[in-house]
């Protein structure tokens, strides 16, 4: 049961890669560092590194090292539509080289929008090309709310979705979006489960535009202490608890963070009102707007 949770979880590398996150105060995450994170979350059973073309270094970081990325499927995403068709599908094909590994597993659009406007088909059409051309196992989309996955997932019919869920990140289970994604047969992939950290971070650390925010984050805490469980058992449990999600990505800076995941993995769904604990705030829900 607890290696099955384990193929649930996947790792974020954004820090692998630049300084990222409200609640890290250490930069980026040192090549000694993620090595140790690699063995250990490839020891334990974790099945997915998750990066992109704009996670600074950490397409190149993960390529230096195939040795210990062999273990996982690895997923990264385009750079935006913007910069012409050709320079996406080119910095693509970099992303397989510069990972080294062929094909690799998951190719997702970055910029769900990019999907929306003139061109998009095309796009979309280019990027199957090369799944096709077997560069890519499968090619997906990251998607924000706004997005309507849903209705991205009916209209392109990709083959993964990564899209963000958490405790204070219901709105797609409420409105059934991830019922009719996964209905269609589409793998998805939870991402920002903490929130960048914003479940761990007491009231007087909130960032200036998040401070109407604590209250309810005092009473979700106080929640979690009346069920004997930890704000990171909880975020965890309720992400697990969800038939709906193939895959939780959770972001370390540490092999000690990493421990701390595992066993918050390991415990048992504490008896939390997972309802509760949604909020319904674009900017708290948004961190670009932080």
């Amino acid at each position: 049961m607890t290696e099955s949770v384990f193929r649930r979880l996947g790792l974020g590398t954004v820090q692998f890669g630049q300084a990222y996150g409200v609640s890290n105060p250490a930069g980026q995450v040192a090549p000694p560092e993620v090595a140790a994170i690699l063995r250990r979350a490839a020891a334990t059973g974790l099945s997915v590194l998750d990066t992109a073309a704009n996670y600074g270094e950490a397409e190149r970081v993960l390529g230096a090292v195939p040795q210990l990325t062999q273990p996982f499927r690895l997923v990264t995403k385009t750079i935006a539509l913007k910069n012409g068709l050709d320079a996406v599908l080119a910095r693509a094909r970099q992303s397989v080289a510069t990972l080294g590994r062929k094909p690799v597993d998951l190719l997702l659009v970055h910029f769900a929008p990019d999907l929306r406007d003139e061109g998009g088909r095309e796009f979309w059409n280019a990027l199957l090309a090369l799944r096709d051309e077997g560069l890519f196992k499968g090619i997906g989309i990251s998607a924000y709310v706004a997005d309507e996955p849903a209705q991205l997932a009916r209209d392109f019919r990709p083959d993964a979705m990564q899209v963000p869920f958490s405790l204070l990140d219901q709105r797609l289970l409420q409105s059934g979006q991830l019922d009719a994604i996964k209905a269609l047969g589409v793998e998805i992939h939870a991402r920002s489960l903490f929130l960048q950290g914003l479940l761990f971070l007491e009231s007087d650390r909130l960032p200036a535009k998040l401070q109407h925010a604590a209250p309810h984050l005092d009473a979700m805490r106080g929640r979690f202490a009346e069920a004997g469980t930890t704000p990171l058992a909880a975020a965890l449990g309720f992400v697990l608890s969800r038939p709906e999600i193939d895959v939780g990505i959770v972001g370390v800076t540490t092999a000690v963070e990493l421990e701390q995941i595992l066993a918050a993995a390991r415990a048992p769904a504490p008896p939390v009102d997972w309802n509760a604990c949604a909020l319904d705030d674009p900017v708290v829900l948004t961190p670009s707007l932080w």
